[in-house]
């Protein structure tokens, strides 16, 4: 690690003052186009820079300087990687990720923030396509949604820029779409019986995402449920059922990510000694965005999540 600290910061989605608010408050300071910060720290962002806010290419813009100053990494995001997809045709008259109602309604923040850009966008889903999937830097790691040891070696490098990966890796049923599926996105569980929730955009849901962390054979289903369990009762976590699913040893380097939404009343802290996620809900409304603070400890903490002054 040529690099003993860094500011890890969550799930953006065009809250650019949000984001540059968070950066000065942890110390960083313009620096042409980008953040720096005097004592050498670097930020790790864990993807999500687009759609739903209002200054998505402020967004880009200010990561992307800060990769290429060497103030920042950076890794993909399900919404990068949904991006590239959806403006990739598939061979048969469509694209990888079909243009459907809830699809455009999802990434038309995106769609609109570009629409008298067609050439810059080009060079942006270009961008997105080398992003790593994820980081393992020895003594931290981060993902955008999950680590899942069995799927690292298969999203190493940048594989996007690799025409079959990428046709793979948006394909139902194959090995690479699994591994897009658990790391960008999260592992989930089918629910029994045909049953189905409500997710948070009211769309009708017959899987759960579950925890990956910590899990053990006999555990109440509806607890895995992230971020919160389910109301309901879904039996027993079996054995066969935990084979399935990632599960983070406690041994492990500390590792962080985004995605989940978590309720921005919940206490800023890990989720286990070495897991922390740091989506709060930064993107909706008035929340703020959330940083972990990271000098190298083994056991996570509190005291080292820093929330934006601007909500």
């Amino acid at each position: 690690m040529k690099h003993k600290h860094y500011d890890l910061i969550g799930d953006i989605h065009g809250h650019h003052d949000k984001l540059t608010d968070l950066l000065k408050k942890l110390g960083y300071h313009p620096n042409g186009k980008s953040f720096h910060h005097d004592e050498g720290r670097q930020v790790i962002f864990l993807g999500d820079y687009i759609d739903r806010g209002p200054k998505i290419r402020a967004v880009l813009h200010t990561v992307r300087a800060m990769v290429e100053a060497g103030d920042a990494l950076a890794i993909m995001g399900n919404h990068e990687f949904n991006a590239v997809a959806f403006h990739t045709p598939d061979g048969k008259g469509g694209y990888l990720r079909e243009r459907n109602e809830r699809n455009v309604h999802t990434h038309l923040a995106t769609l609109t923030a570009f629409e008298d850009r067609p050439a810059e966008w080009e060079e942006w889903i270009e961008w997105f396509k080398r992003l790593p999937m994820h980081l393992d830097l020895g003594e931290l790691r981060a993902v955008h949604a999950a680590w899942d040891e069995r799927h690292v070696e298969r999203l190493s490098g940048t594989p996007l820029v690799n025409d079959a990966f990428l046709l793979a890796a948006a394909t139902e049923g194959t090995p690479e779409y699994a591994a897009v599926e658990i790391m960008l996105k999260g592992p989930e569980l089918r629910l029994p019986d045909s049953l189905f929730f409500k997710d948070k955009n009211g769309i009708d849901r017959a899987k759960m995402r579950v925890r990956w962390w910590a899990l053990k054979e006999g555990e109440a289903v509806e607890t895995l449920a992230m971020p919160e369990p389910m109301a309901a009762s879904f039996g027993r976590l079996t054995a066969d059922l935990l084979n399935d699913l990632p599960n983070y040893p406690e041994e492990a380097p500390p590792v962080f990510f985004g995605h989940y939404w978590l309720p921005t009343h919940w206490e800023r802290a890990p989720l286990a000694t070495n897991v922390a996620s740091l989506d709060f809900s930064g993107a909706f409304g008035s929340n703020p965005l959330t940083a972990y603070r990271w000098n190298g400890e083994r056991e996570l903490t509190p005291l080292n999540f820093v929330n934006s002054n601007l909500n």
